[in-house]
C-alpha cells in the first residue's frame, strides 16, 4: 500500500471518528439520481487502533455485520490486528421504491427513512440504518404496510412456537419478558400493520452483534441508538415498504452504478439469472435501451457481491449542462442525445 493511500487513510480515520454515528445522507441534487454518498473524499477506510474483530468495527460505525464482512472479504472477521486497514461503506443506491416513509431492503439488511418534506418537494435527506431480518424458517414478509403502533419499553410475550424452540435448545423462555437490557425487543418497538407480531425494534445487549444478519424470528432488529432515532421521527401511519432487491441500479451525475448483494439463506440465484436481472435493471434505468456498458466492471460486481456501487457506464450530460452550446452532440447506443460508452 503506497504512502499516499496510508496518509489518506489516517486523515479519514480522524474524520470518521468524529462522525461515526452519522447516518444522514443528502439526497442527490438531480431528483432522478439515486446514488447517495456519506464520505465525499471517497476513501472509506479506517485503521484498527487495537486487536479487534470486524464485528467491533461494524458496531463502531453502525454498519451491519454481513455488510462489513462483504466489504472485507480478504480479512478474517474474528481476527483484525492492530493497524489493519478496514474498508467501510460509502456510496449506496436507493432501493426502487417510493421515496416516502420507510423502505426495508432485506437483501442488503438496510433500511432507508425519508423524512416528510414540504408539500410538492422531495425530501432533502434520507437516513439509512443497518438491521437484522428473519432467518430462513421465519422469513420477514414482503409488501407495503405501515406503522400501526409505537411502544416504548415494550414487554415481550414470546409466542408458544418460539418458547418451544428455545426449550428444545435448552434455553427456556418465560411467558413474559419485562422491559430491560435483556429484553429482545430493546427499548423501542414499532408495530407493523401485518398479520402476526411483526415489529421494527431494538435489541438486547446479548444480541447486538446480530444486527445486519438473517437471524430474527421475522422482525426487524436495529441498533439501540438507531431505533431510538427512528422511533422519535416516524408517526403512526407512516408507510413501510419491505422489498427484496439483491441488485440495484442507479444514476449519479450521469454515471450509472450497479450494486449487487449475495442471496439470502435458503435462496440461490445462478450467475446467469443474476446477469439477466442486471441487464433488465440497466435497460430500465436507461429509458428501456441497453447501453454499451463496461462489461468487465459488471461481471466483477456480480461475482464479488460486496454491495459496493460500481460505475459501469457514463453518458454525456444534457445540452443545458454542457460548458458551451458549440459542443458536438452525439447519439450513442443508449438512444438518447449525448449517450456514449466510457469504460470505468
Amino acid at each position: 500500500m503506497n504512502n499516499q493511500l496510508l496518509a489518506s487513510t489516517f486523515l479519514l480515520t480522524i474524520f470518521i471518528g468524529h462522525y461515526a454515528h452519522a447516518t444522514a445522507y443528502s439526497m442527490p441534487a438531480n431528483k432522478d439520481d439515486s446514488v447517495i454518498i456519506q464520505y465525499h473524499d471517497n476513501v472509506p477506510l479506517t485503521r484498527s487502533e487495537q486487536d479487534e474483530t470486524l464485528l467491533d468495527v461494524a458496531r463502531r460505525f453502525t454498519l451491519g455485520q454481513m455488510e462489513v464482512v462483504r466489504l472485507n472479504q480478504e480479512l478474517d472477521r474474528w481476527q483484525i490486528k492492530k493497524g489493519t486497514i478496514v474498508r467501510l461503506a460509502n456510496k449506496r443506491i436507493l432501493p426502487d421504491t417510493p421515496r416516502d416513509g420507510v423502505t426495508l431492503n432485506i437483501s442488503e439488511y438496510r433500511m432507508y427513512y425519508y423524512p416528510p418534506a414540504p408539500k410538492g418537494q422531495q425530501a432533502s435527506q434520507v437516513f439509512s440504518y443497518a438491521h437484522g431480518i428473519g432467518r430462513q424458517d421465519w422469513k420477514t414478509p414482503l409488501g407495503k404496510t405501515k406503522i400501526a403502533k409505537k411502544v416504548k419499553d415494550p414487554v415481550w410475550n414470546p409466542p408458544e412456537s418460539i418458547r418451544r424452540e428455545h426449550a428444545a435448545n435448552g434455553d427456556p423462555l418465560p411467558a413474559i419478558v419485562p422491559p430491560g437490557p435483556h429484553n429482545p425487543l430493546g427499548a423501542y418497538a414499532l408495530h407493523l400493520a401485518l398479520p402476526g407480531e411483526y415489529r421494527i425494534h431494538g435489541t438486547d445487549i446479548d444480541k447486538i452483534f446480530g444486527i445486519g444478519m438473517q437471524i430474527t424470528h421475522g422482525c426487524v432488529r436495529m441498533y439501540p441508538e438507531d431505533i431510538e432515532a427512528l422511533y422519535n421521527s416516524v408517526k403512526i401511519g407512516t408507510p413501510v415498504y419491505i422489498v427484496k432487491q439483491p441488485i440495484k441500479v442507479g444514476w449519479l451525475d450521469n454515471v450509472l452504478y450497479i450494486e449487487a448483494h449475495p442471496d439470502l439463506e435458503g435462496e440461490e440465484m445462478t450467475q446467469d439469472q443474476r446477469y439477466e436481472m442486471a441487464l433488465g435493471l440497466i435497460t430500465k434505468a436507461n429509458n428501456q435501451d441497453l447501453p454499451e456498458f463496461d462489461q468487465k466492471a459488471l461481471n466483477h460486481a456480480l461475482q464479488k457481491l460486496d454491495g459496493d456501487p460500481t460505475p459501469i457506464y457514463e453518458r454525456l450530460p444534457p445540452m443545458e449542462e454542457l460548458p458551451n452550446e458549440s459542443a458536438p452532440t452525439t447519439t450513442g447506443k443508449s438512444g438518447s442525445p449525448g449517450g456514449y460508452y466510457h469504460g470505468t
